[in-house]
């Protein structure tokens, strides 16, 4: 998928504008996150730094995999540049708010790998509860140009 502009917005079962498909799964989120970082946060001559991405990806993985497995289904993805990073926005259709979300987990229980990870490599984690029903989850991921420390 290619971003069209610095606000981009992809939902389940719709394009973005300009975008020749749908965001549906932890895989098309991913590519849709990356596209928009090297396009549009890279763009003007610098290089998103690969680390930086990286940790783009794992993230978008993560929240959209989660509103997929535990938030009744994915119901939007928002990709935003920033001037720090990359603002994401993950919709779901459940109304529950994970206990984790206001607590990082200090004992590891087998599995929920990934609210840890989130919390590790994203800040600005807030939780909210939709008008119309579900949850959106974001964040921001910071980022840095390729010769940034």
């Amino acid at each position: 998928m290619e971003p069209t502009d610095g606000t981009t917005t992809a939902a389940t079962g719709v394009a973005p504008p300009g975008a020749p498909g749908a965001v549906t799964s932890a895989a098309t989120a991913r590519a849709y996150a990356e596209s928009v970082a090297r396009a549009q946060w890279g763009g003007t001559g610098r290089r998103v730094r690969e680390e930086d991405v990286v940790d783009l990806l794992l993230v978008v993985s993560e929240l959209v995999t989660n509103a997929i497995r535990h938030g009744d289904g994915l119901a939007g993805l928002e990709v935003r540049t920033t001037p720090e990073g990359m603002w994401i926005a993950v919709h779901d259709h459940s109304a529950v708010v994970p206990r984790e979300a206001y607590a990082f987990p200090t004992r590891h229980r087998g599995s929920g790998y990934g609210w840890p990870l989130v919390a590790r490599l994203a800040r600005d984690i807030a939780v909210d509860r939709r008008p119309g029903g579900g949850k959106t989850i974001s964040v921001l991921v910071p980022l840095r140009g390729a010769g940034a420390p």
